[in-house]
């Protein structure tokens, strides 16, 4: 019998091939794909990024482990029903027009998959009209915006503003960060939310969606 302690364990250690090797043994066991991900892959990609949250986990081991969590997972989705799982909520991402930064972006989007999120990353130099359509195509619960500099942070209240202009600020929570970003600019911008780190960032939109409910 599979010891999914251990995948747990290996997903927090940022182990891909024994995270994989554990899933395909559990799957072919019979074990429930939904509890695999519920009560063993969420929980570790959680205690991952409250080592993070309290300095005693660093970005690389973030990564890693988010990797061994994407590889696990790969193998659990085509077993679920209608090939799909009860997610949290289904959140875009992008960095602003004129931002080529990507690093912490792709992060945030990491652990957000790794908590139980449907996740859909636009990447970089995203313009507002360009987050607009994929608000109403991808049928988002939350719209998170990311820069890294002082010169494009400021795009982020003319996506928000094309968000109202278009209808849809109604039924989304956005969410904002970066480098230069804080709680006070969040809030003079209209933001619903700020993080400063990618765990905060899933406490946040946990805290949104829930209020949506």
């Amino acid at each position: 019998m599979t010891n999914l302690q251990e995948l747990s364990d290996a997903i927090v250690a940022g182990r891909l091939e024994p995270a994989v090797d554990l899933t395909r043994a559990a799957l072919d066991e019979g074990i429930d794909p939904q509890s695999i991900i519920s009560d063993h892959m969420i929980p570790a990609m959680q205690r991952i990024g409250l080592r993070f949250q309290e300095g005693r986990a660093f970005v690389p081991e973030l990564l890693m482990a988010a990797r061994a969590m994407k590889g696990a997972l790969e193998l659990v989705k085509p077993r679920l029903s209608n090939g799909k799982s009860a997610t949290v909520g289904r959140i875009v991402i992008g960095t602003v027009y004129g931002d080529l930064h990507d690093i912490g972006k792709n992060l945030v989007a990491s652990m957000f998959e790794g908590c139980g999120f449907e996740v859909v990353n636009l990447g970089v130099n995203i313009t507002a009209d360009r987050f607009v359509e994929a608000i109403r195509s991808e049928r988002a619960d939350i719209l998170c915006l990311s820069a890294l500099l002082t010169t494009t942070m400021n795009y982020m209240k003319t996506v928000i503003e094309a968000v109202e202009k278009a209808g849809l600020r109604d039924r989304v929570k956005i969410m904002v960060g970066g480098a230069p970003v804080n709680q006070l600019f969040a809030d003079r911008i209209g933001a619903d939310g700020y993080s400063d780190n990618a765990n905060s960032a899933v406490l946040k939109a946990k805290e949104l969606i829930a209020k949506t409910v």
